[in-house]
C-alpha cells in the first residue's frame, strides 16, 4: 500500500505545497481505506449467517448521507462533491486487491455505488479521471461500477484511453472488463505500445481477442524497431505472407527509422527468412542497401550494406579466397617445426575452416548474413573441388563442411 501511495505522489505534477496537500489527503484516504478493509472483513466473517442486517445497514447509511446532503444544500459546492468522489474512489483504486475477489457484486458494491451516485448527482465532475486511474491500477471492480454510473447518468468517459492505461500496466482483467462491458474498440495503439515495450502477455491478449492482418503487421514493425525479439518471433508467423511481402521494404525501413539505436530486431527478421523465400529476403535487404532514398536511415543502410547486401556476399567470398591463399602460403613456406603437410588432411582442413564453421553455427537463424554466406560458399566449393551455385544456402553448405571436418570437432 505504501509503495502505491508513493507512486501516486511521485506521478503528481505541481509545486511542493500541492504535494504536501496531497500527502495530507493520502493520510485521510488511508484511514478511510483501512475502515473499508475492516468492513469487507466483517462481511466475509458474516458469510453463512445471512446478510439481511447488512443490507438494511447500507440502506440506512445511504439514506442518512442523502439527508445530510439535503440539509447542507447550498453550503456544499461542486468542488466539495468532486473531492468527496475522489476520496471515495482513491482507496478502492489502490487497495481493491486487498478486498475479497468479486466484492463488486455484493453488498459492499451496492454501498459504494449508492454513495458515488449521490456524489455525481451533487455535482462531482471527476468521474472520468477516477475511471482512468482505476483502470491504470487494475481496480476492475471499481471500473465496472464507474462504467455503470456513467451509463446511467449519460456521462462521457474515455473507455479507449482507459484500455490504453490498463494495457500499459498489464492489467488483463481490467482490459477484459473495458472491452466486454465498456465496449472499448481502440486496440491498435495499446497493441503497438505493448509490442514496443516487449510486453508479450498483453500482445497475446490482443491477438487472442482478434486482430486484423494490418494491425499484426504494424505490431510486428513496432516490436522490430524496439528490438523486442521475443514479441517479433511470436507475431511473425501470424502475419500472412501475402500481407508481409508487399510491405517488406517499408517494414524494415520503418523499423530502422524508429529504432532506438539497436538493429537486433531487423537482424532477427532477416535471419528468420521473414518472407519465407531466401532470394526474396536477400533482395529486400539489398534493395535497402542500394537505396538512394534520403528517408532511409543511414545506420540501417550501412548495416544492410555491410552484412546483407550482394556486395557483402562478394566481399565475404573474396575474403575466403584470400584466406585460402594465405593458408597455402603457410603450408608452403611456414617456419613452424610442425610441418602442416605431415598432418592428417582432416586436421589441416579443421585448422583452415573450423572457425568459419563455428561462426556459421553460432549465427543461428534460417538465413546467414550475406557476408558470412559468401565465405561459406567459397570454402565449401574449395573443399568439393567445384564451383557452387551462388544461391546455395547455409544448411547445404554447412553439410559440406561437416563432411570434411573431423567428427569429434563438430560434436564439440
Amino acid at each position: 500500500m505504501g509503495q502505491k501511495l508513493h507512486e501516486r505522489l511521485q506521478e503528481s505534477h505541481g509545486d511542493e505545497v500541492l504535494k504536501a496537500e496531497a500527502s495530507a489527503k493520502v493520510h485521510k484516504f488511508t484511514e478511510w481505506a483501512l475502515k473499508c478493509i475492516g468492513l469487507h472483513s466483517r462481511v466475509r466473517e458474516n458469510k453463512g449467517r445471512g446478510n439481511h442486517g447488512t443490507i438494511i445497514e447500507v440502506q440506512l447509511q445511504l439514506s442518512a448521507f442523502k439527508t445530510f446532503l439535503d440539509l447542507a444544500d447550498n453550503d456544499l459546492t461542486g468542488k466539495d462533491f468532486t473531492e468527496a468522489f475522489d476520496a471515495a474512489c482513491f482507496p478502492l483504486t489502490l487497495f481493491s486487491n486487498t478486498f475479497d475477489q468479486g466484492w463488486a457484486s455484493g453488498i459492499s458494491a451496492a454501498a459504494i455505488q449508492g454513495l458515488l451516485e449521490l456524489l455525481v448527482e451533487g455535482g462531482a465532475d471527476n468521474v472520468n479521471q477516477c475511471f482512468l486511474e482505476a483502470a491504470r491500477y487494475g481496480s476492475t471492480e471499481l471500473v465496472r461500477i464507474l462504467l455503470q454510473i456513467a451509463q446511467r447518468n449519460s456521462l462521457d468517459i474515455d473507455v479507449d484511453l482507459a484500455l490504453g492505461f490498463a494495457a500499459h500496466y498489464g492489467k488483463l482483467d481490467t482490459m477484459g472488463c473495458l472491452v466486454e462491458e465498456g465496449n472499448a474498440v481502440a486496440f491498435l495503439g495499446p497493441l503497438m505500445r505493448a509490442a514496443e515495450r516487449g510486453c508479450l502477455q498483453v500482445v497475446e491478449w490482443f491477438v487472442n481477442l482478434g486482430c486484423r492482418d494490418m494491425e499484426l503487421c504494424l505490431a510486428l514493425t513496432a516490436a522490430t524497431s524496439s528490438s523486442q525479439v521475443a514479441v517479433a518471433a511470436y507475431l511473425l508467423p501470424l502475419v500472412p505472407k501475402h500481407v508481409l511481402a508487399p510491405l517488406s521494404v517499408e517494414i524494415l525501413k520503418a523499423a530502422g527509422e524508429r529504432s532506438t539505436g539497436s538493429l537486433h530486431g531487423v537482424d532477427f527478421l532477416l535471419r528468420s527468412n521473414f518472407l519465407n523465400d531466401p532470394a526474396a529476403t536477400y533482395a529486400v535487404a539489398d534493395n535497402i542497401a542500394k537505396s538512394a532514398d534520403e528517408a532511409v536511415d543511414a545506420k540501417l543502410r550501412s548495416f544492410m550494406l555491410e552484412h546483407w547486401s550482394e556486395a557483402a556476399f562478394s566481399e565475404g567470398f573474396a575474403s575466403a579466397q584470400e584466406h585460402f591463399v594465405n593458408f597455402m602460403r603457410i603450408m608452403e613456406k611456414g617456419e613452424s617445426p610442425i610441418c602442416l603437410r605431415d598432418l592428417p588432411l582432416e586436421l589441416v582442413i579443421a585448422m583452415a575452416y573450423l572457425p568459419l564453421y563455428r561462426e556459421c553455427v553460432e549465427s543461428g537463424g534460417r538465413l546467414l548474413p550475406q557476408k558470412l554466406r559468401g565465405q561459406l560458399v567459397e570454402a565449401a566449393g574449395r573443399l568439393e573441388g567445384r564451383q557452387l551455385d551462388r544461391a546455395s544456402q547455409g544448411t547445404e553448405l554447412l553439410a559440406i563442411l561437416e563432411h570434411h571436418l573431423p567428427c569429434f570437432m563438430i560434436q564439440t
